[in-house]
């Protein structure tokens, strides 16, 4: 939000700053959705979509499902090494004292690497979880979100 410069200085514009102007076409009747997919026209009623139907749509799609499912398979899983691991350290440090306390390098004991250990496990879930999600859900994602935008672009929310 900016004033403009000019006699009407006091004129306050709300537009994006950022924004050029209405691309050519924008405004229009969208008529890309309806042509359908042999090139004839559909129907307006077919034509009228509104977000939640076009949401509903993308969610029920089996791109979608499979998005959803490795993301659930990898979080899971993962989620569920990480506890049972930071539990062993727990319930070890709590009733294995003798074993804690052996030495592995000078002052540095098996409890003190084992929580280190901690640290440097939180680090490398977070390294897998961002390489998973790079190699086997953002690409598809990402189509998801463009092919919903191109659909609800002429819906009416």
């Amino acid at each position: 939000m900016e004033k403009e410069a000019g006699p009407d200085t006091a004129v306050l514009r709300l537009d994006d700053p950022w924004d050029e102007g209405p691309a050519a076409g924008w405004g229009e009747p969208d008529l890309a959705g309806a042509m359908a997919a042999d090139g004839r026209a559909r129907p307006a009623q077919q034509r009228a979509h509104t977000a939640a139907e076009v949401y509903l749509e993308v969610q029920n799609s089996p791109a979608f499902r499979e998005v959803r499912r490795r993301y659930r398979r990898f979080v899971v899983s993962a989620a569920t090494a990480f506890l049972l691991w930071y539990l062993a350290y727990v319930i070890a440090a709590t009733t294995a004292h003798d074993l804690m306390a052996r030495p592995v390098a000078g002052a540095l004991n098996v409890a003190m690497v084992a929580g280190l250990g901690q640290f440097l496990t939180t680090f490398l879930l977070t390294w897998a979880y961002a390489r998973h999600a790079r190699l086997h859900r953002d690409r598809v994602a990402l189509e998801l979100r463009w092919e919903t935008q191109e659909m609800t672009r002429g819906a009416g929310r």
